[in-house]
């Protein structure tokens, strides 16, 4: 501990006695409250990178998840965390938003049971009920993921349980639920004594795509700001990565709120998540699941990729 407290403690004073050099203001929207997701901003922010990179960076929780694209479309922020399978809607809304950089580069989504209930594969879900809390997308991953278990959409019975996954599950309203978050909802279930076990969609015919990107107005995308974001970004991911437990002290240290049980192992959960270079393009990859978006009816066309990630 003594070794931890003195890294961390170095690392600090490094960001600290960086040369001062001016601060620039810029503001991220984030998809929802404050969580391991963000780690590596709150780690940006907290360690000093943020300040190294001469920007002074402020977050914002939304009340509505929806409106932070929104917003930066505006004007009203610079930045907005949102989701890749959301961005090829907001372009088809005509938002002019575009992708800048990855935060987490897997899939987080996923399809959970009861570990020791009936479901045991994907076909037992035949006439039973599923519960899922926005429509569209996640019921397009249902459809996909019963599809490669010779199902349709229709044999199964879809509620809608308004973001309440983990109580509806451990009730017995539904039987499984789509959209949990297999670094949150598993771990959530586990705490409260009922083990789950989760159906990845990458593994039941869904191409793989990145769970949370940064999007700006398609007018910032050059701003020089983005890349020193993008860069602090970075460094604090490898420092995070390299330093999970000094890195969780920063995290709790700024939202003491967080510091319980399942936070703590929500953390530990998402590390292998966050993409370790953020401003890196994978063109192909946002191209098929362009196709993908298409083929299931979410969107009317598919726009040249660099209209999703720029140029």
């Amino acid at each position: 501990m003594r070794f931890r407290s003195l890294a961390l403690a170095l690392a600090v004073m490094a960001a600290a006695c960086a040369p001062a050099i001016a601060q620039e203001k810029l503001t991220v929207l984030l998809d929802w409250f404050i969580n391991p997701d963000h780690a590596p901003l709150i780690v940006a922010k907290e360690a000093g990178f943020f300040a190294k990179a001469g920007l002074d960076v402020s977050f914002v929780e939304p009340a509505d998840p929806s409106t932070p694209p929104r917003l930066v479309a505006a004007g009203q922020g610079d930045i907005a965390l949102t989701y890749q399978p959301n961005l090829y809607l907001q372009v088809k809304e005509g938002l002019p938003v575009v992708r800048i950089g990855t935060l987490v580069a897997t899939p987080l989504n996923s399809l959970v049971v009861l570990a020791d209930g009936p479901v045991k594969t994907i076909a037992d879900l035949k006439g039973r009920t599923v519960g899922y809390s926005i429509a569209g997308f996640e019921q397009a991953l249902l459809s996909t993921m019963l599809e490669s278990a010779g199902l349709k959409l229709a044999e199964v019975k879809l509620v809608d349980i308004n973001f309440a996954l983990t109580p509806a599950l451990l009730s017995g309203k539904v039987d499984a639920v789509i959209g949990a978050y297999r670094n949150f909802e598993l771990i959530e279930m586990k705490l409260a004594g009922k083990a789950g076990h989760a159906f990845f969609p990458e593994e039941h015919g869904v191409p793989a795509y990145d769970e949370l990107i940064y999007i700006t107005a398609q007018d910032k995308a050059k701003d020089p700001r983005m890349a020193k974001f993008l860069g602090a970004v970075e460094d604090a991911t490898v420092y995070l990565l390299n330093h999970p437990d000094e890195s969780w002290q920063l995290f709790v240290k700024a939202n003491p709120k967080l510091d319980d049980a399942l936070n703590r192992e929500a953390w530990g959960a998402t590390l292998a998540r966050f993409a370790a270079s953020p401003a890196a393009r994978d063109a192909s990859r946002y191209a098929r699941f362009a196709e993908y978006m298409k083929g299931r009816g979410l969107i009317d066309r598919i726009e040249p990729v660099e209209r999703y990630i720029g140029p």
